[in-house]
């Protein structure tokens, strides 16, 4: 990694730590000695920090594991009430071990920002612990060997609401081959958590004209946090 890479690293870390994030699992090589950011006591803590170690020495993809340089577990609040889900890491997530630090991370934040919350009060992670080369789209039995993790990871976090980011995150989650532009709009659920899907920020990028579509996903989710306050 070069210094300019590691330079960046840092600053993503501290404007982290400025916005209040306290749950942020670091990476480490295989083989490496585990190092983990300080939780919060209790057995949900237990339990995802004993879900990183198996995370982080994972070897059921080959290709993953042998061209990854970092795994990129998760980050934010174990004890959120909103969880995003995205597709895999891409070449800056991998680079740092944390997921949406790139372009479409800094448009991420600024969703979260547009319905009151802040990157401290979420948790974010992705389908595919694991870069897949060159940016392609994961593969089906990835998706398969990795889904084992996501669902620990929801069952052991209980988010109120689970937003879906891109066509992999919902296909995965609802088990379904229907398309992210079909399945945007409509009501769904993961084991009784409801799922709001919308478009990828990274897609997002590429098509700024659809940015007011997810802006009216982001009001439901605003809507049904708001329920469960009341």
């Amino acid at each position: 990694m070069s210094e300019s890479e590691v330079r960046e690293g840092r600053l993503y870390l501290k404007s982290l730590s400025a916005e209040g994030v306290e749950h942020v699992y670091l990476p480490k090589a295989v083989g490496a000695s585990a190092v983990a950011a300080p939780l919060v006591a209790g057995s949900k803590k237990e339990k995802l920090l004993a879900l990183r170690e198996q995370v982080m020495t994972c070897t059921l993809c080959d290709e993953l594991a042998q061209k990854r340089k970092n795994v990129v577990f998760g980050a934010g609040n174990i004890g959120a009430r909103l969880m995003f889900v995205g597709e895999a890491p891409g070449r800056d997530e991998d680079l740092q071990g944390l997921p949406f630090v790139g372009k479409a991370g800094q448009l991420l934040t600024k969703i979260i920002e547009s319905i009151g919350l802040t990157r401290r009060e979420v948790f974010i992670c992705n389908v595919l612990k694991c870069r897949p080369p060159d940016n392609r789209a994961p593969e089906p039995d990835e998706i398969l060997n990795c889904s084992q993790y996501l669902e620990k990871q929801i069952d052991w976090i209980q988010p109120e609401i689970i937003c879906a980011l891109g066509t992999f995150a919902a296909q995965t989650l609802l088990k379904t081959g229907t398309s992210i532009s079909r399945l945007r709009g409509e009501a769904h659920q993961y084991r009784n958590i409801p799922v709001v899907c919308t478009y990828h920020p990274a897609y997002l990028l590429r098509n700024p004209e659809d940015k007011r579509k997810v802006w009216e996903d982001m009001k439901k989710i605003r809507s049904e946090l708001a329920k469960g306050q009341s």
